[in-house]
């Protein structure tokens, strides 16, 4: 029961992240911004899908989806930073 409650919290704190970022950048407009917050959007359904893959769905593994996304947002990080320092 422990468990579930922080992986759940993990994922809400995420989630809320993304959406300060989001509403952060249509603020601001700062492309630095756009690439954090896509991040965290990634970040956000990474730990969305660790939830359930841990605790809903049992039939299946969701390690490769889950390591594809966390790849992918923090692909998108990277991308951000080396085209913010050029």
């Amino acid at each position: 029961m422990i468990a579930e409650l922080a992986y759940l919290a993990g994922a809400l704190t995420s989630i809320l992240c993304a959406v300060l970022l989001i509403r952060t950048y249509l603020a601001t407009r700062t492309s630095l911004l756009l690439y954090s917050s896509l991040c965290f959007v990634g970040l956000a359904f990474n730990n969305v899908l660790l939830f359930a893959d841990l605790f809903l769905i049992s039939s299946m593994s969701l390690e490769l989806w889950r390591t594809g996304t966390a790849l992918v947002a923090m692909l998108l990080l990277l991308f951000g930073l080396i085209w913010e320092a050029r």
